[in-house]
């Protein structure tokens, strides 16, 4: 009867990058025994063309190697939609705090320093091969159900991916749909607690954070438009078209003179329109109105959920 464990793991391919053949032995054999199914690289030109072919689950990769290194095998594997959702996992020797920012601003997940302990890249291994299907598993769901959503890198505000619909949304708004925009990146580093606005003509591509987990952010998104928005008014709020259009306005942070402009009326007969809005809602101020017609708003918006 044989002694060997059973394949755990069998399922799972994992990539092994180091110009050292005694290094690669070792690896190889500890998850080969462990059930994985093993790929080998001495280089990272071959690194690359079989993590493309054959996209493994994982990739553990040697920082330091002649001619391309493992920063720059690992910021070609980030640039690739095929490659960019793929853990890395740097094996180094340099702990040096610059070496580590190194790696993880190339676009590494995870870390561990040479002299390789087994036991730890195993535990290191099924951590993130966990944390990937889960996030495959809500990737999924979302692509599904068609939300427009995608997750970055907490520390360098890379994307990592995103469901196909924020992809049209991102390749609309800006010039690419793969790079993170200066504005998106300026508002992931900064205060996250307010929405991020893109303006496009009359729509308006809005960033709002779903959640900040320890290695993927995920950022909802939502187009908005004047007279969608207006038309959602008046049906949450049983609101005529003209009141939602004041109403509206109003959520924009227009005074009367300018909704006056912009509708082409007077800002007296924009007032009594804001009168017969407030008397519907029941409040008494423009900030009530507004607050409130967004919390309704808010609340009708499907849910978003995460597996």
């Amino acid at each position: 009867m044989s002694s060997k464990p059973p394949d755990r793991h069998a399922s799972h391919v994992v990539l092994i990058v180091d110009d050292v053949p005694e290094n690669l032995a070792v690896l190889h054999d500890a998850l080969d025994e462990a059930g994985f199914t093993v790929l080998v690289a001495n280089n990272g030109p071959a690194a690359l063309e079989r993590a493309r072919q054959l996209v493994p689950d994982i990739i553990l990769l040697d920082a330091m190697m002649p001619g391309m290194d493992g920063f720059e095998v690992c910021r070609h594997l980030r640039a690739s939609i095929i490659t960019r959702a793929i853990p890395v996992v740097f094996m180094t020797g340099l702990t040096e705090p610059e070496h580590v920012v190194a790696a993880f601003d190339a676009g590494g997940t995870d870390y561990v320093t040479k002299p390789v302990r087994q036991s730890e890249v195993l535990a290191r291994i099924a951590a993130h091969l966990q944390t990937a299907r889960l996030m495959n598993q809500a990737r999924s769901a979302l692509d599904a159900f068609g939300n427009a959503m995608l997750a970055v890198t907490p520390h360098n505000g890379r994307i990592v991916w995103q469901t196909p619909l924020a992809r049209q949304w991102m390749g609309q708004y800006f010039d690419t749909a793969d790079a993170t925009p200066p504005a998106l990146g300026d508002w992931l580093a900064g205060d996250k607690s307010m929405p991020l606005t893109i303006m496009r003509g009359a729509s308006r591509l809005v960033f709002t954070v779903a959640d900040l987990g320890s290695e993927q952010w995920m950022i909802v998104l939502r187009e908005e438009s004047d007279t969608a928005r207006v038309q959602a008014l008046m049906a949450l709020l049983k609101l005529t078209q003209r009141e939602s259009e004041v109403l509206h306005w109003v959520m924009m942070g227009k005074t009367n003179r300018d909704i006056g402009d912009i509708l082409g009326t007077s800002p007296r007969t924009v007032n009594k329109h804001l009168e017969h809005v407030f008397h519907k809602l029941g409040v008494e101020t423009r900030t009530a109105a507004a607050a409130l017609a967004l919390n309704r708003m808010r609340a009708s918006a499907p849910a978003v959920e995460t597996v």
